[in-house]
């Protein structure tokens, strides 16, 4: 892919793994930023679950302070803080005391997705808000229009995107905001809501044209039948969690594949291969080419994650060859 090609991401989850305590997910988590910058990765993605065994990343700001120490230049970002368990100025000062460590790399998405679970949602004091006017507030407090003055006081613009799907859409085109999207939306049909998307979309102050980026799993072996071995642990982590209510730590290939699964269960996992891409790095090289073009997307979040972590990191190294190619 040529330099003018959309630009290549990462988004870790910080997930955990059988027989390593939940602090190794965490520390895996920056070591792989690191080694995504070597790579030449564009930005680096973390996001927020709270109360999920199979995830160690609750904290964003927390993390991202972590892989801006492991890391240079690449950009940092949240994909994303789910805005309606936070207060908006809270969440503007995490973000710009953030920045005053890693000026110039701090990206901030926001979402709304609730907690995993009822005691979770009852944890964080979930109750309903309305996700646009927080989005605006905070926006406000960032750019210096509230009526409180934030501090520290941001020396660098800190773009927000929204994390969109169905009407998430309709509110960033209303506020001038980029967003990322992944799902539903990136299956056949989803490109009219892309489009109204972009024709709805009032250029704002950080964004004067729509603008998209795509995520979704994406692996790379040698063979095709190894990179889907790859995306076994966690295509099995969340067929279990369909069906049983809880999202386990990924288990060795060995293990997922020789678990015993129920036909409900065994659909999920077809359907988590389906919404994937993986494969050898021709075979993925295609399938991206088509699905960037098809959704007219400005970066490509590779939300990839396996057991095994050479193996991940081999495909990050093969995902970004890809796209350094001239």
């Amino acid at each position: 892919m040529s330099t003018a090609e959309p630009r290549l991401s990462l988004l870790d989850r910080s997930r955990t793994r059988a027989g390593e305590p939940d602090t190794a997910a965490l520390r895996g988590t920056v070591a792989r930023a690191a080694h995504a910058e070597r790579l030449g990765y564009h930005r680096f993605w973390v996001a927020e679950h709270h109360g999920v065994p199979g995830i160690a990343g609750a904290a964003p700001a927390v993390l991202l302070a972590a892989v801006a120490g492991a890391t240079a230049g690449i950009r940092l970002g949240s994909a994303g803080v789910m805005l309606p368990h936070h207060q908006p100025l809270v969440v503007a000062e995490q973000f710009a005391t953030l920045s005053a460590f890693a000026p110039g790399r701090v990206d901030l998405g926001l979402g709304r997705s609730p907690g995993f679970t009822a005691p979770v949602r009852r944890a964080l004091r979930q109750t309903d808000r309305d996700f646009a006017a927080d989005l605006a507030e905070l926006r406000g407090f960032l750019t210096g229009t509230a009526e409180i003055t934030l501090h520290p006081r941001p020396d660098r613009d800190i773009p927000l995107y929204v994390l969109a799907t169905g009407s998430g859409l309709t509110i960033a085109a209303r506020l001038g905001l980029p967003v990322i999207v992944g799902g539903p939306l990136l299956r056949a049909g989803g490109e009219q809501a892309l489009a109204d998307y972009r024709r709805a979309f009032r250029p704002s102050a950080q964004q004067p044209a729509p603008w998209v980026a795509i995520s979704l799993d994406v692996l790379v072996a040698d063979t095709d039948a190894d990179a889907a071995d790859l995306l076994l642990p966690e295509a099995w982590a969340m067929a279990q969690s369909r069906t049983t209510g809880v999202f386990p730590t990924l288990e060795p290939v060995a293990a997922a594949r020789a678990a015993t699964r129920t036909p409900r269960q065994q659909q999920y996992l077809e359907q988590t291969a389906a919404a994937a891409i993986t494969g050898t790095p021709d075979r993925v090289e295609r399938r991206l080419a088509e699905l960037l073009d098809r959704t007219g997307a400005g970066e490509l979040v590779a939300a990839g994650s396996t057991f095994d972590r050479d193996a991940l990191r081999a495909s990050d190294a093969a995902l970004a060859a890809m796209f350094g190619r001239r």
